[in-house]
This record gives C-alpha cells, structure tokens and sequence, in this order.
C-alpha cells in the first residue's frame, strides 16, 4: 500500500508543479507579449489609428494598443547593457497588458510624450545602477553622418519609473518608452511596428487571428501567441508527458510488489487452498480470493496516495518556502531559472488519470498471481502433509 501510496502522491505532486510552472510562465509572458499582433509587410504601420477603428468590433476582440519595438544599448558611466526598448501608449497599454501593473517605482502614466522617460526592468536598473530620478545614456542601432564621419545615435533618457515581472528574462532585458518617443529614436515617426491585440480566450487566439487576418487586406502580417513561443510551450508539454511516463513507473514497481507478494502468499498458503478446494470451492473462487485481496491493497493505495498527493500539491509552495528559510538556500536563483518560486496548479483532471491507471496497475497484477492459486491441484498440494 505504502509503496501504491508514495508513486501515486510523487506523480500528482510533480505534474502539479509542472502545471504551476507552465500556468505561471503563460500568464507572465502573455502579460507581455500579448495575445496576437498585427504589422505590415515592412514591419511598420502607418495607419495603425485607421486599422485600430476597423478591428475594434471583431468579436471575440476585447482591445488593442499600438507599439514600437527596436533593440538599443543602455549606457551609464562603465556600465553598458543590451536591451529590447517597447515603446507604448501608457493609456491604451493597459488594455493589452499587466505592465502597468508592475510598477514598483514611479508611475507608467510619467511616461509622457517628448518627455523621452523610461521605465526599466528592476534587475536592469540594479545592473546600470540607477533608480527613479537618474539620466541614463540610449544608444540606437541607427548612426548619424558628420563631417567627421559616422557617429551613433545617443539620446540622453531620464528613468522615470521600475517595473518587477518576476520574470528574469524581462526584469533584466526590458525597457519602456513612450510610443511617440520610441519611434523618433527608431527613425519611423509617424509608425508603429504594429497593433497589439487582447482576446477574450487566450486559448483561440490562433483561430481568432487567422479568421481575423482574412478580413483584413493582404498588406498586413499577423501572429499570435502560440506561434511566437510555440517551441517554449511544445517543450513544456513534452516535458510533462515524458515526466508522467517516468513516475509512472514508480506505480508500476509498487504493482510488480503486488505480484510478488501474492505469489509468496500463494506459494505460503498452498495447503490452505487445497483444504478449500477439497471443501468445494472452486478455481474461480479461489482466484477471486487473491484478485479482491490485490486490488484492496491497490484501492487503498491509490486513496491514501491521492489524499497525501493533493495535500501536498495544495501546500507544496508553503513547504519549500520553509525548507529555503531553513536551509538558508534557494532552490530556484532568479538569475538562472524564469520562475524564482515554486508554484502548483493542482488539475483535478490529472488525478483522475493518475488515480484510475494506479487502480488499473494494481488489478492488472493480480491476475497471474490469482491464477496461480487456481491453478494448484489438492493432491499435489496435500501430498507431504
């Protein structure tokens, strides 16, 4: 029981954690990221304003943003990073995405046009070591000649504000400007790189978007979510499924116990059955009596396994956050892995599947066992007692 119980609690544990993980690594990209985006051919648009009236009534549309996306390096003193530069709408940016939330200093409406502000990801702004108040130094691909040759493009920038995602790759390579200021340091005044969009279901946005696309002329490009991380979510969900197979095996071994304690019962208790068999039970009887007994040991198992699994998936964030503060020692560095927390999302689903394939296991191994038993012929049996 305790060994049905232990890889049926390791299984609804582990795929919790994971489902936590992808939960968590979906919401806080998608917060950034958004849904879908629509460009043109170029990788700009001009008439966002005319293309952002002509999709606001799709349905299943709930709002859309303009944006300026472009790569730059940071300069402050000796200190120089790279970093992705967003320029947005403070106004409309809300409607698409969580950052306005993120704000740890500052506030995302400073963020106003030809104030030439930016609000830095919080592990970017310890790198350059600045905060809220400072200057810091941008300096854009694009170059500027001069009688004394070719110079790059430097715009002196004042941090208006520090966002905290609780994602690395974020805090540590982002940057927020304003729309309007971002595409005069990009050199496409006047454009955007394209129209952001927010979806009622996040789930169809594939669906949404190509349906949406063909009503749009063929100038423009789109693509949503699944499509610019889709190797990201495909490797999660292998990953889960190649975890389930490999804890099954967990279950599958305390099956295999089964086996082997019911032929060592059926091998101890040869006499007793021939007894049985002389006073009229039958081989079927005989072999009910072991399968009941394996699948008891199985049943029992995989409910303990279930209840300890739950109740471990539900507070599996609380006992890690106890053993680091223990310990001393963090698990999950926030420089090395996205997520620097242990999140669960138990799936009630999963431990339907994982409780009715340890039951399964656990009956599937009773039957050579039972049948064994069956099998034994009294006279044998009863020959040297």
């Amino acid at each position: 029981m305790f060994g049905v119980a232990l890889g049926v609690a390791a299984l609804i544990t582990v795929l919790s954690v994971m489902n936590g993980f992808e939960k968590e690594l979906r919401e806080r990209i998608l917060g950034m990221t958004s849904h879908a985006f629509i460009t043109g051919a170029d990788g700009t648009l001009q008439d966002w304003r005319e293309l952002q009236q002509l999709v606001k009534d799709y349905p299943d549309l709930l709002d859309s943003a303009p944006f300026v996306e472009g790569q730059a390096m940071l300069s402050q003193g000796s200190r120089v990073r790279g970093t992705l530069v967003r320029g947005v709408d403070p106004q409309l940016e809300r409607h698409v995405s969580t950052i306005g939330d993120k704000i740890i200093q500052g506030q995302f409406d400073d963020l106003k046009q030809g104030s030439f502000g930016i609000i830095l990801g919080k592990d970017l702004a310890m790198a350059m070591g600045v905060s809220t108040g400072d200057k810091i130094t941008m300096i854009t691909p694009h170059v500027t000649p001069t009688p004394a040759g070719v110079i790059p493009r430097l715009k002196r920038l004042n941090v208006v504000g520090v966002f905290e995602i609780g994602m690395y790759e974020y805090d540590s390579g982002l940057a927020i400007m304003n729309v309007s200021d971002a595409a005069k340091l990009f050199r496409i005044q006047g454009k955007v790189s394209g129209l952001r969009l927010e979806y009622d279901d996040v789930y169809q946005a594939p669906r949404i978007t190509r349906e949406l696309l063909a009503t749009l002329p063929a100038t423009y490009l789109a693509a949503d979510w699944t499509y610019q991380h889709a190797n990201f979510f495909r490797a999660l969900k292998t990953e889960k499924t190649v975890m389930f197979v490999i804890l099954l095996l967990i279950v599958a071994v305390a099956a295999f116990n089964i086996v082997s304690t019911l032929i060592m019962m059926v091998t101890d208790k040869q006499a007793d059955i021939a007894i049985l068999r002389t006073l009229g039970m039958t081989p079927r009887d005989i072999m009910a009596v072991f399968m009941v007994q394996g699948t008891l040991i199985g049943l029992f198992g995989t409910l303990i396994g279930v209840i300890g699994g739950v109740t471990l998936a539900l507070n599996v964030e609380t006992i890690i956050a106890s053993l680091e503060n223990m310990l001393g020692y963090n698990f999950l560095p926030a420089d090395v892995y996205y997520i620097s927390s242990l999140p669960s999302d138990l799936q009630w689903s999963d431990v339907t599947v994982i409780g009715i394939t340890s039951f399964i296991l656990s009956l599937l191994s009773t039957i050579y066992p039972s049948w064994r038993a069956a099998k034994i012929r009294p006279a044998e049996a009863l020959r040297y007692d």
